[in-house]
């Protein structure tokens, strides 16, 4: 059973209540090989507690828009469902996940610790033709540790300073990733990867009890252009999959910029919000809304509610007004 909402009597008194504090990324297990824009290792143990409030357990969690795959990861590899279904539609990103289901990631790791990374070397590689999916992959894999950020969208570039002045080489660590991927052997046969439209996935599975959905769209609402500079693919009909969201049949969690417009949508379609902290990649503490049917799991954290209305009351008006009736000399009374 999920737990019950609690209401305070004295709203004023849980002000001073300190705030929860953004999650401490390195004590999370690193299970993905991405560097990903938007990724959500942060944010693992709130899925945790979110997919363990859910009763009975859901069977399998669908991720729409898969990207770096740590939350399908954690879930798989904690035990937490019996099966991912995860989608994603861009090509590289595609690859790297193909490769992993279709049993090549023994492949890709010894390709990794053979390589030899230079500048040079990089060029060389990625300028090539793939003739396969998985030499597609592993291009992918050097793109997104070599590129500024792991931004794969065009005009992304090569790593100048880097981690400890180290430059192109300053993300890339061979036996790590290495280990990684023949990890991920672990889970293989429990990983559904689909190469298509998230919204299409979401519809096919929203009558499924058993399906729980995590929602994280690599894409930017309220005004924002980020998107466009992070991924391939950036346009997304946000109020369509809020109508489909409405359609879940289970339960789903979505993930979103703190933008005035997407909580519009959200009180239009009756969902719950709440504020999580997060440390963006400068470390400035910033908030992400969480969106769902039933958030009183998430009690700690501020809920988000209706807009406040202020009223303005011209007293001053009021006061001449109530004097004037007050000084007014009665008008005589007719003959």
């Amino acid at each position: 059973m999920r737990k019950e909402a609690q209401i305070l009597l004295f709203p004023e008194l849980g002000d001073g209540l300190e705030a929860p504090k953004p999650i401490n990324v390195a004590s999370i297990p690193q299970r993905s090989p991405f560097r990903y824009p938007g990724g959500k290792t942060w944010f693992v143990p709130t899925f945790r507690s979110w997919i363990s409030s859910i009763f009975p357990k859901p069977q399998y969690l669908v991720e729409p828009f898969v990207g770096g795959g740590i939350i399908s990861l954690t879930a798989l590899f904690e035990n937490l469902v019996e099966r991912a279904v995860m989608v994603e539609i861009d090509d590289d990103i595609a690859a790297v996940w193909r490769a992993v289901v279709n049993g090549e990631a023994d492949w890709l790791a010894r390709r990794i610790m053979e390589f030899d990374l230079t500048k040079d070397s990089v060029v060389r590689e990625i300028s090539r033709t793939p003739r396969s999916s998985k030499e597609k992959a592993f291009q992918t894999i050097l793109k997104n540790r070599t590129y500024h950020g792991g931004i794969l969208a065009a005009g992304s570039g090569f790593l100048k300073y880097g981690e400890n002045g180290k430059g192109i080489k300053s993300r890339w660590y061979p036996a790590t990733l290495a280990r990684r991927l023949t990890n991920m052997n672990l889970i293989a046969r429990r990983m559904e990867f689909r190469q298509e439209d998230g919204l299409a996935v979401i519809q096919r599975h929203a009558a499924d009890q058993r399906a729980a959905f995590f929602i994280d769209p690599p894409y930017t609402a309220g005004g924002k252009k980020a998107g466009k500079r992070l991924y391939r693919h950036c346009e997304l009909d946000h109020h369509r999959l809020f109508s489909i969201c409405e359609t879940i049949a289970g339960e789903f969690l979505m993930t979103y910029d703190n933008a005035e417009e997407v909580k519009i949508m959200a009180r239009a379609h009756g969902f719950q919000m709440r504020l999580i902290p997060m440390t963006n990649t400068h470390n400035a503490t910033m908030s992400e809304l969480v969106i769902g049917k039933d958030l009183a799991w998430l009690d700690q954290y501020p809920a988000v509610g209706e807009p406040k209305v202020s009223y303005r009351v011209k007293k001053a008006a009021n006061k001449a007004k109530t004097s004037a009736r007050r000084t007014r000399k009665p008008e005589p009374e007719q003959a």
